[in-house]
């Protein structure tokens, strides 16, 4: 059997992505109107961004286990160009990431998990089930 860690990524998150888009998720107004972070100098292009970035949330989680909004804010972050002065770090916008999951968590892909000190959001079995046959839909090829 195929897991979500065992195939290509980009193949797996355009599958997902396909899904999510057929599951009913309604992506937020504001996404490609607005930069995902002060590193980007332009919005993103693609015109299904917010279901490949929802994907993307939900495959790590998948990796993770627990994930939450800060963490994720440094993983989707880049670069600055500052001009004459060296390049720094600095993390993407948290709105969009906010806003993925809640929109995961309302079509009953991902829930809100406090255990100790860990605060964030997993999947749920439901996740994990679509992640698990998408990666079994694109191993078979």
């Amino acid at each position: 059997m195929a897991s979500a860690l065992d195939v290509d990524v980009n193949k797996l998150m355009a599958s997902v992505a396909a899904k999510l888009k057929e599951s009913g998720i309604v992506a937020p107004k504001f996404v490609g109107i607005v930069k995902t972070g002060a590193h980007n100098e332009r919005p993103p292009e693609q015109p299904d961004f917010f279901y490949l970035r929802c994907a993307s949330l939900m495959r790590q989680a998948y990796v993770r286990n627990i994930v939450g909004v800060r963490k994720l804010r440094d993983h989707y972050g880049s670069v600055k160009n500052r001009g004459v002065r060296p390049e720094r770090h600095v993390k993407a916008g948290g709105s969009t990431i906010r806003k993925g999951f809640q929109a995961l968590e309302k079509a009953g892909f991902m829930e809100k998990v406090e255990k100790g000190i860990k605060k964030g959001r997993k999947l749920t079995a439901k996740g994990r089930k679509l992640l698990d046959s998408c990666a079994k839909e694109v191993k078979k090829g």
